[in-house]
């Protein structure tokens, strides 16, 4: 299974990200050209070798107009307004970018401008209006729906009350729509995610010092296995947090898999460790080289009920299920049921062990494992056809016959088990 792994140990950011799957591309230059040509008003896209702490990637620039937008890092300043028209501020800005420029800048400056606010709704049509594979426009639309549906909560408003500054929603567009459409042309089968360093600290924004991670970033990563750490600077962007969110199916340590190819996308600060994310493309066993191990106690169920759990978990495309009896407290008797299924369906498995089980919690854990292809057969044989199940891989092969077939003609002919296998 073609597996893509992406390694957050510096956070994520969109440009890092498109950066790190543009070195994957057999032609990041063709790519390049193909975005430039979407049509995205006055978005430029351009990509650099960059080194950090020894090691050489690639940085991602999105020009508007030909000038970076000041937050590059793919912000989305969004502002609930209670008119739809361009207006006037007076005010001061001040930033403060983690991954983006080599050293920190301070703007104190008052001064008239106008802006622009563009609403979700509005990006949702500019994206519609690219001329872009579907599946990639319907994945490019749910990333920036995720991000306007945070950004709702945070400021407490409906999401069509939310706008975003227009050049900075460029910027993240580019990166969106760039992370997207090279995804789809990567085509991995599995996606997975180390868990994200979001970085500590604080944050300046448009409306003030604000904890790291953000508080959009923050409700976007829930779920996500997140840390933080000694370096000061918010790591993992608005943007990034919702194209993880939307994209990775299991979060852990590398899984076992045979690498292809690895790319690396370059912020531009410098920090101790190199201000980096790296995506590897690789091969890896056919449930994505990972499994998700579901588990949970149960005392308070009838044997036939635990059994049709059992059931309804296999239906639902569980891998195995098995149960064991326990003893759990002040003596009680109870039932360990365990449950394993690809990584990227475990939260689906664990709704589906809530819904027929009384358990009020179940245990995850995700677990790597090595798998022998398998494949059935049917074989003409003294008994007829029967279908034979075989297994093989690393040197291994071994064949089972299907019990249902064998046991069929052993009462078709009143014979036992083992003398229909020794007549095969």
């Amino acid at each position: 299974m073609r597996t893509l792994y992406l390694d957050c140990s510096m956070g994520a950011a969109g440009d890092m990200l498109m950066a790190a799957l543009l070195e994957l591309h057999p032609q990041p230059e063709d790519f390049l050209r193909r975005m430039n040509a979407l049509g995205l008003p006055g978005v430029e896209l351009t990509a650099q070798k960059a080194v950090k702490r020894g090691i050489q990637g690639t940085h991602v620039s999105v020009l508007i107009h030909g000038e970076e937008e000041d937050d590059a890092l793919g912000h989305t300043p969004a502002h609930h307004h209670g008119h739809d028209h361009e207006h006037e501020h007076d005010h001061e800005h001040r930033h403060e970018h983690g991954h983006d420029h080599e050293h920190e800048h301070h703007h104190d400056h008052a001064h008239e401008h106008r802006h622009s606010h563009v609403t979700a709704a509005e990006i949702s049509r500019l994206i519609e209006g690219l001329p872009l594979p579907q599946p990639v426009c319907a994945d490019a639309k749910a990333v920036y729906q995720l991000i306007a549906q945070a950004e709702s909560t945070v400021h407490g408003h409906s999401v069509d009350q939310i706008h975003f500054h227009e050049v900075g929603t460029l910027d993240a567009v580019a990166d969106v729509v760039g992370v997207c459409l090279l995804i789809h042309e990567l085509s991995p089968e599995a996606i997975a995610a180390s868990p994200v360093h979001v970085g500590s600290g604080q944050v300046r924004c448009a409306h003030g010092l604000l904890p790291v991670p953000a508080p959009a970033t923050a409700l976007l990563l829930q779920g996500v296995p997140v840390y933080g750490g000694s370096i000061e600077g918010e790591l993992c962007t608005p943007t990034g947090a919702a194209l993880l969110k939307h994209f990775v199916q299991s979060y852990g340590p590398l899984p076992a898999m045979t690498p292809i190819a690895s790319g690396y996308g370059m912020g531009t600060r410098d920090f101790p460790a190199a201000n980096c994310l790296r995506a590897t493309l690789g091969e890896s066993g056919g449930d994505g080289g990972q499994v998700a191990e579901l588990c949970c106690n149960i005392d308070d169920m009838t044997g036939e009920a635990v059994a049709f759990a059992c059931e309804e978990l296999l239906a639902a495309g569980a891998l195995d299920v098995w149960t064991a009896p326990i003893t759990m407290k002040k003596g009680r008797p109870g039932v360990l049921l365990t449950c394993l299924c690809p990584a990227r369906e475990a939260e689906r498995i664990t709704g589906v062990i809530l819904r027929h089980t009384t358990t009020l919690g179940v245990r995850r854990h995700l677990c790597a494992r090595t798998t022998l292809s398998r494949r059935e057969e049917t074989v003409e044989t003294a008994m007829g056809p029967l279908r034979r199940k075989v297994a093989q891989g690393t040197g291994v092969q071994r064949a089972k016959w299907e019990y249902e077939d064998i046991a069929a003609a052993a009462r078709e002919r009143g014979l036992s088990l083992s003398e229909v296998l020794s007549a095969l």
